[in-house]
């Protein structure tokens, strides 16, 4: 661990130079994509208004090249802008932010249910291979994961909000009451209820799977064989050893999963009416929003980036094996 400052301070050093690139290769992507934002800004104007379409291109700093713009966007993130929305006529900071928490707040929960639930799912069903819960765990991921997850979400919706009438169908909160205090986070919960739901059971085969082939492989490693040689304990083995190795890979996953969690679920939160960044980033692209799109994948990569520094940081705590390159 003597090379652990080292480590951080150069993996530290790659992540701020891979979004740094990122962030000029979203620019480009964007600001070349087909599509003129200036014409869906004016609107009904955009062909009977020549004038009025150029004098909003010269408002937004569209007229000048796309290297002028680059240079002058660059400029502004540094000093903390992140430019002007057109769609919402706000800064991009303050659309983003109003929607940030209602998406941490679903993908983050359904993450970690997910990966706990899957987890040991896949654990128990590794302890009894070819028993009928096995069978019966196996055949039911396999049945979540070949189903879409918007299909999921109405099959839920459908059960549970309609026929049934346990919980809300959409929104975050109710629209005919004000709620505050504990009722207020009641409510939330109420209404998290199917989404957090929906999210969860699409992401469970994948823990599930991977931790069962790990723990299984782990199960024949020479190692195993060898402590059982010697009459350790077989809990011992499995909760010092197998478990713990076992577990790097689901680890792994949830690290790379934990990167889009800002991105929201985009199909999700439309089902269900979630006022979240997944929805926002549709209707970004679809009103071709520039400065919208471009902080959008902003926080997307600084998320990404750093959920694989973190994950790393953790493979080097948990694995004595990893080396420190």
């Amino acid at each position: 661990m003597n090379n652990l400052t080292p480590y951080i301070i150069r993996r530290g050093i790659q992540t701020i130079l891979t979004i740094f690139l990122i962030i000029i290769l979203n620019f480009f992507i964007i600001n070349l994509a087909p599509g003129d934002p200036i014409r869906v800004i004016a609107g009904e104007f955009a062909f009977s208004n020549p004038e009025y379409v150029e004098a909003l291109r010269k408002r937004w700093g569209l007229d000048k090249p796309v290297s002028e713009r680059l240079f002058i966007y660059l400029n502004n993130l540094l000093h903390g802008d992140m430019g002007f929305s057109f769609r919402y006529m706000q800064p991009v900071a303050e659309v983003i932010g109003e929607r940030i928490l209602a998406t941490l707040l679903l993908t983050f929960t359904s993450l970690i249910l997910a990966f706990i639930i899957g987890v040991s799912l896949g654990v128990y069903s590794a302890r009894r291979i070819g028993k009928p819960v096995d069978l019966a765990l196996s055949f039911t991921m396999l049945l979540l994961y070949s189903m879409p997850v918007f299909w999921l979400g109405i099959l839920l919706i459908l059960f549970f909000g309609v026929h049934l009438r346990l919980f809300p169908i959409a929104g975050m909160f109710s629209s005919r009451v004000s709620y505050t205090g504990i009722f207020l986070v009641a409510d939330v919960l109420w209404h998290m209820f199917l989404p957090v739901s929906t999210l969860t059971l699409a992401q469970l085969p994948i823990y599930y799977k991977i931790t069962k082939a790990s723990v299984i492989e782990q199960f024949n490693e020479d190692y195993v064989r060898t402590f059982k040689a010697y009459g350790l304990n077989r809990e011992v083995i499995f909760k010092k050893y197998i478990l713990r190795n076992a577990i790097l890979p689901p680890i792994t996953i949830f690290g790379l999963q934990l990167g889009f969690v800002l991105s929201g679920a985009a199909l999700v939160e439309i089902i269900f009416g979630w006022p979240g960044m997944g929805r926002l980033l549709l209707d970004a692209a679809f009103y071709r929003d520039y400065p919208l799109l471009m902080g959008l994948y902003l926080v997307t990569a600084v998320s990404v980036a750093l959920a694989n520094l973190l994950t790393d940081l953790t493979y080097v705590f948990l694995d004595p094996r990893v080396k420190l390159r």
